[in-house]
């Protein structure tokens, strides 16, 4: 039988309900496993629906799939229950947003390494091809480009990549260097199908469920998308010797409470599955241009590789790790201070984005896009303890400090996590 001290001491240890539903048979079990390595065995109880809670103010944490999330009970215990995504962060997980963000944060801050770490764009809406020219009015850099492309031969053309500001995987992107090019491509898409009287064309309320959208072979409804990126292509990538692919680099980014940022140093680094040629040679093969493994129909060995065993001086991969940091910083630091309405933070919410960089020939790390919910799956089986590393942090940053759980063993996955911000934003 216990002592009345041991007792007092079993009675004062906080004690955590946690619900964990990933909903993706890769992740799912290591984030179990990282719960089970980190905190102590009797600090937490699993449960499978929130109706196991003992009483509404019982400690919660539920790690889900975005639709799952209960949203109403975390605004009402935001000191007792923890989510693990913001209600609204589309300034940085939307395309069209994202370039937003930092157009707003350059104007005000003229030294900021998003100068030199982001792409300008051109983002405009477009129903359908035949109007074009008006969805183009404001689009000055575009047209200038086109203008200045008029007549010279396409090796010395600017060109240009189009993204859909809100499909995912990579669904959606061409190459382009004329005003003509990118005309066909959306008359390509319209001939593609129809749309018909009966279909939702109306955007989900929801942030992580994306577009409504029809894709057969990367046939995309421009009516179903409306919304598009034009970004200046960055060429040439940074190749290596020993493999001529094109590559981009995947950082997975810890944002927690209102509001701290953490980069995981550990990242990927994701090859394209043909060697890289210029965009001149070739736009209708992108499998040189395009480093989303998604989009493969079969991983090819060394198409995802630890981003720290490059065949790179140190010097540079601590270059770009270091450009990477500080730019990482700066957009979200962006989104939470100018662009408040569509990045609304939360003390007792947390989640892990994934970053994508593109480093080019001179060594410099473009920020590409912000990705809520990542794709861990396409880590694979090989480096599949990078991803049970990442949420091993998660629970030494997070988890474990909001509740008051010491957590297990000692902080080595804890270190892996750089802190890049700590900003106070007032919300508690």
């Amino acid at each position: 039988m216990p002592s009345l001290d041991e007792l007092s001491v079993s009675k004062s240890q906080p004690h955590i309900y946690a619900l964990i539903n990933y909903e993706d048979p890769y992740v799912q079990p290591l984030i179990l496993e990282a719960l089970k390595t980190c905190l102590p065995p009797n600090s937490y109880t699993l449960i499978s629906t929130m109706n196991e809670l003992p009483t509404p103010t019982s400690l919660f944490l539920q790690i889900g799939a975005y639709e799952s999330l209960p949203f109403e009970h975390i605004m009402s215990q935001p000191n007792k229950s923890l989510i693990n995504a913001y209600i609204i962060r589309k300034a940085l997980i939307r395309k069209h947003y994202l370039s937003t963000t930092a157009y707003n944060w350059i104007a005000k801050n003229p030294t900021s390494i998003l100068i030199t770490n982001t792409k300008s764009s051109c983002d405009f809406e477009l129903d359908y091809a035949e109007f074009l020219d008006e969805a183009l009015v404001e689009a000055w850099e575009l047209k200038a480009s086109f203008q200045n492309n008029d007549g010279k031969d396409p090796e010395e053309r600017e060109w240009w990549i189009l993204k859909p500001g809100m499909s995912d995987r990579g669904q959606g992107i061409r190459l382009f260097s004329t005003e003509g090019e990118l005309q066909s491509i959306f008359e390509e898409w319209e001939a593609g199908g129809s749309d018909s009287d009966d279909e939702d064309n109306s955007e989900s309320e929801t942030e992580n469920s994306g577009a409504k959208q029809q894709e057969r072979d990367d046939y995309i409804v421009t009516s179903h998308l409306r919304h598009f990126v034009a970004q200046p292509y960055i060429d040439p990538p940074l190749l290596l010797s020993s493999n001529p692919r094109k590559f981009h680099i995947r950082t997975y980014v810890l944002a927690s409470g209102s509001l701290k940022i953490h980069v995981y140093r550990p990242m990927l680094a994701l090859f394209a599955s043909d060697p890289y040629i210029p965009p001149y040679s070739s736009t209708a093969n992108l499998s040189a241009h395009l480093t989303n493994t998604c989009l493969q129909p079969t991983i090819l060995d060394g198409s995802v590789q630890a981003f720290w065993s490059l065949p790179l001086p140190s010097s540079q991969l601590e270059s770009i790790f270091s450009q990477i940091c500080e730019t990482t910083g700066e957009i979200f630091e962006a989104a939470a201070k100018g662009m408040m309405v569509h990045f609304q933070t939360l003390p007792n919410a947390f989640e892990v984005f994934g970053l994508d960089f593109l480093v080019d020939e001179a060594g410099t790390a473009w920020l590409l896009e912000v990705n809520a919910f990542p794709d861990f799956r396409q880590t694979g089986e090989e480096l599949r303890g990078l991803v049970e590393g990442l949420w091993e942090g998660v629970m030494e940053e997070v988890i474990g400090k909001f509740f008051g759980v010491d957590t297990v063993g000692n902080d080595r996955k804890g270190k892996e996590m750089v802190m890049v911000r700590n900003l106070d934003l007032g919300r508690r």
